[in-house]
């Protein structure tokens, strides 16, 4: 094995770090794939030799690329996001979990903190993401924002706020998430709406992520409010028929794929055995990026 392979070995360790970061730091599988992929290319041209922290580097390294992605995304937007965007999901599956499938739920993060890390100034969402995600030093993240330790730290204070006021996170017993998700779409299949209502909190926000290209009454929408949600639900009855439960970004949700070829994405968020938030991507543009497990193609 030469030098490189070497190196390569030494960088595939910390691969599903770098993209835990970048994907937490983008909410966009295939930007977290290319972000993870300068990375690499960063190192090959640099080498291992002299850097003490091999995965501190990285993790540096990926940070920084995150974070020119995300200025360059904020100069090119001209209109800042709507109150529909669903960031991409990850998709696995809900069976007695392997070892990635426990790796997946112990790691994730759902839609609903993405959705407001959308909200975040690029470096507020990098100190944020990698000081109370993973757990980087200040010191080392205020080179990479070009702030001092005590400003990065203001930084994080501030997203962490906006965090904490976003709402209550779902419920942790899979188990029980499954038996509303399972009761929403039988519900839904049967077209009975009082049921449908039940389920929802009496405020409960849905998102839906269509794209900009959809209209009618497939276009992106955001409801509130459980009868508003569910007659939305009842006017998309028939595809229910398609839909299977999934994991999605760690929680129950459901995958709309017939034959394979997915066509919608829901995560929801369960608060007290009711579902309080919905986030439907169905941007086929979008979908078309990822296979059915929420990789990127």
């Amino acid at each position: 094995m030469n030098d490189e392979d070497l190196l390569a070995d030494r960088f595939e360790e910390h691969r599903g770090r770098l993209r835990a970061v970048a994907y937490r730091m983008l909410g966009s599988v295939p930007e977290a794939e290319d972000a993870v992929q300068e990375t690499w290319l960063k190192l090959s041209r640099t080498g291992a030799d002299g850097i003490a922290n091999l995965g501190g580097w990285l993790t540096t390294v990926v940070g920084r690329v995150c974070l020119d992605l995300l200025r360059s995304r904020a100069a090119r937007r001209e209109d800042p996001l709507d109150d529909t965007f669903v960031p991409d999901p990850l998709i696995g599956p809900l069976t007695r979990p392997g070892p990635e499938e426990e790796l997946l739920r112990a790691d994730a993060v759902g839609l609903a903190l993405l959705v407001v890390l959308e909200t975040l100034e690029p470096a507020e969402r990098l100190a944020f993401v990698l000081h109370d995600l993973f757990a980087v030093p200040f010191d080392d993240i205020a080179p990479i924002v070009e702030r001092t330790p005590a400003t990065t730290r203001q930084l994080a204070s501030r997203a962490r706020r906006r965090v904490q006021t976003a709402g209550p996170a779902t419920a942790p017993d899979l188990g029980r998430q499954r038996e509303i998700v399972e009761a929403f779409l039988t519900a839904a299949r049967e077209g009975d709406f009082e049921a449908l209502v039940a389920l929802l909190h009496p405020d409960v926000a849905l998102r839906a992520d269509s794209g900009a290209l959809v209209r009618g009454a497939a276009a992106s929408k955001a409801l509130r409010g459980a009868r508003t949600v569910a007659e939305q639900a009842l006017l998309f009855a028939p595809f229910a028929h398609h839909a299977r439960l999934a994991l999605v970004n760690g929680s129950v949700g459901v995958v709309n794929a017939p034959e394979g070829r997915v066509l919608s994405v829901m995560g929801v968020t369960v608060t007290d055995g009711r579902i309080t938030e919905m986030y439907i991507l169905s941007d086929p543009a979008r979908l078309a990026r990822l296979d059915a497990n929420g990789r990127a193609r």
